[in-house]
């Protein structure tokens, strides 16, 4: 097996996507939780141990990512810059707040250029998904409009409950809140990934 098609089977393959995903969020939540006993420090510090580990698991999965597929997917690429931002801005200013402002800020530039691309007539679920499905130009479309709304939900949520709940209330809602919640509206989408996929003619193999 040649080293391109390793990584296009490293590519297409969900588990190695979801350990690279949830991997850094995993390590957030851990130490948010666990790093007074590891450290030594008070409980209320646990959040900026937790963000250094954050930043530094962040880091190291952009680049198995890179080593094990030569490239670093769009959005994680995106949301990694900006855990490194605000979570530079919450270790250097001694402030939670940066870090739990990461997912609104995020999620809101998500929703931003989907839904710009969408009233353009620009399927730009298309890049963030780095072209993984083969769809027609209507369903790349409804997604797009569908996530960029999506986006802005989460971007709600999130401000919500930061700004209402504990810290940790917060982090243990990202690993079993948000995630649990996206997995089942990505799983709702299945119909447009099963409806639009192309069909093949003599005039587009031509094409």
């Amino acid at each position: 097996m040649t080293n391109i098609q390793t990584r296009t089977r490293l590519a297409k393959n969900p588990w190695l996507k979801l350990v690279l995903e949830l991997g850094p969020l995993g390590v957030f939540f851990l130490m948010n939780s666990r790093a007074y006993l590891i450290f030594d420090v008070p409980k209320e510090q646990n959040i900026f141990y937790a963000t250094g580990c954050f930043m530094v698991a962040t880091l190291v999965a952009l680049a198995v990512s890179y080593a094990l597929l030569r490239k670093i997917p769009t959005m994680p690429l995106v949301t990694g810059v900006f855990v490194v931002i605000l979570g530079g801005l919450t270790l250097w200013l001694h402030n939670d707040e940066f870090i739990k402002l990461k997912p609104t800020l995020t999620n809101l530039l998500f929703a931003g250029v989907l839904l710009s691309g969408y009233a353009l007539g620009k399927p730009v679920m298309r890049l963030l998904f780095d072209s993984a499905f083969n769809l027609t130009y209507e369903g790349w479309m409804i997604l797009t409009r569908r996530w960029g709304f999506f986006f802005i939900f989460l971007a709600i949520v999130n401000e919500i409950v930061w700004r209402n709940f504990s810290t940790d209330f917060w982090v243990g809602f990202k690993l079993f809140g948000i995630m649990p919640i996206t997995f089942i509206f990505a799983a709702c989408q299945m119909p447009v990934l099963t409806r639009h996929v192309p069909k093949d003619t003599p005039e587009q193999d031509a094409a």
